[in-house]
């Protein structure tokens, strides 16, 4: 594979982790929101399940976050070591 090529499919699978970032944040807000109205329900089976559900899906926003930020460092270590940044802007 070309390293442009490489370049872009690490550009693709950052914008990939980012929306999973999101749709896992976007999740761990509704699972907070229903433990907020379940405090007036007080539907028991709710109380003993969502806490896990909650610490779950908030070790999976941690790990996604982790995972983004060490895949970042690497597309850019690769976008320098390539010295790719003469091939997408033609001034340099």
């Amino acid at each position: 594979m070309e390293k442009l090529q490489k370049l872009e499919l690490m550009d693709k699978i950052m914008r990939e982790l980012d929306d999973l970032q999101n749709s896992q944040t976007a999740v761990l807000k509704k699972v907070s929101q229903i433990e907020a109205d379940n405090i007036n329900l007080g539907v028991s089976l709710l109380e003993k399940t969502l806490p896990d559900v909650h610490e779950k899906i908030d070790g999976s926003v941690v790990i996604i976050t982790g995972l983004l930020a060490e895949f970042k460092l690497q597309r850019d270590k690769f976008f320098v070591d390539n010295k790719l940044e003469a091939l997408l802007d033609p001034t340099a």
